[in-house]
């Protein structure tokens, strides 16, 4: 259909178009878990509030007025009040709270950041709950363990006490007697039990095949010049390339088991180095290898530009050649198709319009970065304004001191301390490592969560979490632009004697395509996996008899990033799992409005969700 003459008309019926989309959407009510109502008298022990001022006796705040002015300055939604009207204690420097209040602006493009929302968070007291601070505590008992025992067909040594451990809890044992989790299900083996295959894994489909890692945290990209291969870890952007290794931090490096240094964090002090220099500053200067354990992969994502994994995962599938998404076929900008087909005829014939701005690299590479502003605005709000949840590194604080608060106050009545029981194995093992750590003039005889930051948390509430909201939208425009059928794998080609090897993620259609026979050639096509070498300074490939698709390493993706800050200590278990969801209907909304202004093209996208059905996206 030819454009109208008055391309201004045109213009303002797309927004009006999108925005009527956007606007026949159902919008959520907010709903939270109630803690914060339960526990107001209780000094709102069960909520976020780091940076105000707290108790050395009990860890909670001094004041709940205080918490009642923040939680104020939040509805209000006007930054002023936060630094005027929030008692918080005077010492300097002082950390800020970050964006509370990015949750209440307005975007022109996708989901209102309120027109997506999360479910209640698990409540204290509840099995789930207890279950997810167990996982944080057992993550930080194994951020040492390299990731080759988190698989069936590794040594798993050291992951065996954790495993006991969270076996044996009434979360776990009540889903294997039911044959079903509540709320947010783990991967488990046929008898709904952890092993060192699933656990810590993420949910969706794909998350717990092969090794733990996404082949996209370790694979670099072929260079132009033939210099570079994808096991060298270096991915090319444009003329420069960037490492994929990490700073190495020292082992046992853990933050935050003295109550003093805990207390501090909470008041929101800034946390200095020896030397004065900022926290995780002099990391930088330690000795690089790839992500080869938890800790490293807490490296990663205290540092990262949020977007970034999937920036890099995206320009490696592009430079591949990564086949796009086949309703693509047609439009000529996906990478591996230059050829039309007559529907009518069968006959093909060469394309002369490539993608470039539309359908292109240019295209994917905005859109991948574009959606994750759209997703942390959204995830502020549930955050703040909705469930203003306290991280783990504080419930550990409440845990340690849970007689004292209990005896103060008598409407926790046993919450704490029953919370304590519940994984008082897990317990016993953190204040066997706190106290091994200890330094000179310090308190470590404590169940306080060993922190991967000397800072701890970052200065907003747990639920959701912005790393997974990020991922969960970034893998999902990942999803909808490739083809996720496409498998990993090296295809060795031999001539003359010499033989080359390609590694990436290849359909059977550009497999069958890559392997046709040509004299004197011979091919051999091995399904693999990329992981790290006993030390973590290399990379291989082990040939794999099941593949690894390309589904299931961005599914991968997303959770490697998310649960890695629960590796740090940063969040829990729900963090993940709803924030990915959230994300993903962000970056559908926004892909559902950007398609109704390509009017001239069938733009059509299949998306496998993070639950495993697939989302149509543009048919028209």
């Amino acid at each position: 259909m030819p454009l109208n003459n008055d391309r201004r008309i045109e213009a303002k019926r797309f927004r009006e178009h999108a925005a009527e989309l956007a606007f026949n959407r159902p919008h959520p009510e907010h709903t939270a878990n109630g803690d914060e109502e339960a526990f107001a008298s209780s000094k709102y022990l069960m909520s976020f509030t780091k940076g105000l001022e707290h108790c050395a006796i009990t860890g909670l705040i001094i004041d709940k007025n205080h918490f009642e002015a923040f939680r104020k300055a939040i509805d209000d939604a006007e930054i002023e009040p936060f630094t005027t009207r929030v008692p918080v204690p005077m010492e300097q420097p002082r950390r800020l709270w970050e964006a509370p209040t990015a949750g209440v602006v307005f975007d022109l493009e996708g989901p209102d950041a309120q027109a997506v929302t999360m479910a209640p968070a698990p409540r204290l007291g509840s099995a789930e709950l207890t279950f997810e601070m167990a996982e944080v505590y057992e993550l930080a008992l194994v951020r040492d363990v390299p990731f080759a025992q988190f698989d069936d067909h590794g040594e798993s040594a050291d992951l065996a006490p954790t495993l006991d451990r969270l076996n044996a809890m009434e979360y776990v044992q009540t889903a294997a007697a039911c044959c079903a989790f509540s709320g947010r299900p783990r991967k488990v083996d046929a008898g709904k039990m952890l092993t060192p295959q699933t656990v810590f894994r993420g949910s969706s489909p794909g998350s717990d095949i092969g090794p733990y890692l996404s082949a996209f945290m370790l694979m670099g990209n072929a260079d132009r010049t033939g210099n570079r291969t994808v096991l060298d870890g270096f991915i090319s952007y444009g003329a420069q390339a960037v490492d994929q290794r990490v700073p190495a931090a020292p082992v046992r490096d853990d933050y935050m088991i003295d109550f003093g240094d805990w207390l501090e964090v909470q008041q929101g002090y800034g946390v200095t180095a020896a030397d004065g220099s900022p926290s995780g500053q002099a990391l930088m200067n330690a000795d690089r290898r790839f992500i080869h354990t938890p800790r490293d992969l807490a490296t990663y994502v205290h540092f990262d530009a949020l977007y970034q994994a999937y920036l890099n995962a995206c320009l490696i599938l592009w430079s591949a050649g990564t086949a796009t998404d086949p309703a693509f076929d047609s439009l000529s900008g996906g990478t591996g198709f230059s050829v039309l087909t007559n529907a009518a005829t069968g006959t093909t014939k060469p394309s002369n319009a490539g993608g470039f701005a539309l359908y292109g690299g240019p295209h994917i590479l905005t859109l991948v970065t574009e959606v994750a502003t759209r997703a942390l605005k959204a995830v502020r709000y549930q955050k703040f304004n909705n469930h203003i949840r306290l991280r783990p590194e504080a419930l550990a604080g409440r845990l340690e001191k849970a007689c004292v608060i209990e005896d103060k106050h008598a409407s926790v009545c046993g919450a704490l301390t029953g919370t304590l029981e519940g994984l008082k194995e897990t317990a016993h093992a953190i204040r066997k490592h706190n106290s091994a750590i200890g330094g000179k003039g310090k308190d470590t005889d404590t169940i306080l969560l060993p922190m991967a930051f000397a800072e701890g948390s970052p200065m907003h509430p747990a639920y959701g979490a912005g790393h997974a909201t990020v991922a969960g939208a970034c893998v999902t425009v990942l999803k909808a632009f490739f083809d996720t059928s496409a498998i990993l794998v090296q295809i060795d080609t031999t001539q003359g004697g010499d033989t080359t090897s390609e590694i990436g993620f290849f359909t059977a259609e550009q497999i069958a395509g890559k392997t046709a026979p040509a004299k004197g050639k011979k091919f051999a096509v091995k399904n693999i996996k990329i992981v790290t070498d006993d030390t973590g300074e290399n990379l291989a490939v082990h040939q794999i008899k099941c593949p690894l698709t390309l589904e299931g390493e961005l599914n991968k993706l997303a959770a490697n990033i998310s649960i890695g800050r629960n590796m740090a200590g940063v969040h829990y278990f729900t963090d993940y799992f709803d924030s990915v969801r959230m994300g993903e209907e962000i970056a559908i909304g926004m892909l559902e409005e950007q398609a109704i202004g390509y009017p001239t093209d069938p733009f059509v996208m299949s998306v496998p969700t993070f639950d495993g059905p697939v989302r149509r996206i543009g048919a028209r």
